[in-house]
């Protein structure tokens, strides 16, 4: 885990093991699968790419392709679909463009749009990965290179990359499940804005510090991924597409930023972001205008477990929705 105090980090320390029949520790330069707090550092990415003026963030994405979306084989799904063409980058950075988590998750595994572009909140990381196919057909850009050049690289984040490499070997994090089912970690061969990086404690605290204080971004940029952009109404996150409504987030502002949750608890604006499968669990929350974090990484499926008591003694009660975010991973005693 690591404490972020005024921009800053002030605390990075490493608990547990990497493999328990090893008796192997982690370490703070242990390589974890970071999982979707890879796409709040793409997220952060994209917002310089907005900055240079390269991208508008409400342009419908066909402006930036050569064909039509669903003349690429992967998104030929859509062809009978029209409302693709509404879908812009802020839709598909703020989980609003209709799509399912991953396309797998429906019975025939194709990709469809299940609400109107725009008008609701359900996490996806296809939209996400869709985001990086606009920006590698469309602008000819490799979101590898840029995301090394223009995050990892900036904040000396020398063990993080978005795909494997062979020196992550001699200190790297096997995973466990519910049942302490190891499962070893995957060399991750290809770029997948959604979820294929790893990296280690003390660098994603780099990351989350430089992110917090504002640094390469416009403080417009900045404040525009962290301002809420939709209201979150949904009772949980996972599943996704969930009916019902939940009142307690409007008592908080519940809302999706551009790559964050955002929030308002007692220290006022907030954000979170999660980052996790049946092996991993890993958390990002911030309060803004104090500009403190913490950040915390788990080889475990079931780290939420321990993160909200955790949290608190660190930070206080920031008041995070912890149930919207891990029911029901939690505790009956959680919040």
């Amino acid at each position: 885990m690591a404490l972020i105090e005024d921009g800053q980090v002030a605390y990075v320390h490493a608990y547990g093991l990497r493999n328990v029949d090893k008796a192997a520790p982690l370490t703070t330069d242990t390589v974890m699968y970071g999982a979707s707090l890879t796409k709040l550092t793409f997220a952060y990415m994209v917002m310089q790419l907005v900055d240079e003026g390269r991208l508008e963030l409400d342009a419908p994405i066909g402006r930036y392709l050569p064909k039509p979306l669903p003349a690429y084989a992967n998104y030929a799904d859509l062809a009978n679909d029209p409302r693709w063409a509404r879908i812009t980058p802020r839709m598909l950075l703020d989980h609003t463009a209709g799509f399912p988590n991953f396309r797998w998750l429906n019975a025939d595994e194709k990709l469809d749009i299940k609400f109107e572009p725009g008008s609701r909140y359900a996490y996806s990381g296809e939209g996400i990965n869709l985001l990086q196919f606009v920006l590698e057909t469309g602008l000819g850009l490799k979101v590898g290179e840029e995301m090394q050049r223009r995050v990892f690289d900036r904040f000396g984040m020398g063990r993080t990359s978005m795909t494997w490499r062979d020196d992550f070997a001699g200190d790297l994090a096997d995973g466990y499940d519910a049942e302490g089912k190891v499962e070893a970690h995957d060399p991750r061969d290809s770029v997948k804005a959604a979820g294929s990086m790893d990296t280690t404690i003390a660098d994603y605290a780099r990351f989350v510090a430089g992110l917090i204080r504002g640094e390469g971004l416009s403080a417009k940029s900045r404040a525009e991924m962290l301002r809420p952009q939709i209201a979150i109404v949904s009772p949980h996150q996972f599943p996704t597409l969930l009916p019902g409504t939940e009142p307690a987030n409007a008592r908080i502002g519940l809302a999706a930023g551009l790559g964050p949750i955002v929030f308002t608890g007692p220290y006022g604006p907030a954000f979170y972001k999660g980052g996790h499968n049946d092996i991993t669990d890993n958390h990002v929350v911030c309060a803004t205008r104090q500009r403190r974090c913490v950040v915390l990484l788990s080889n475990s499926g079931v780290g939420a477990r321990i993160f909200p008591p955790l949290v608190k003694a660190l930070l206080g009660e920031v008041g995070e929705p912890w149930r919207w975010e891990y029911n029901p991973l939690l505790p009956p005693t959680a919040p």
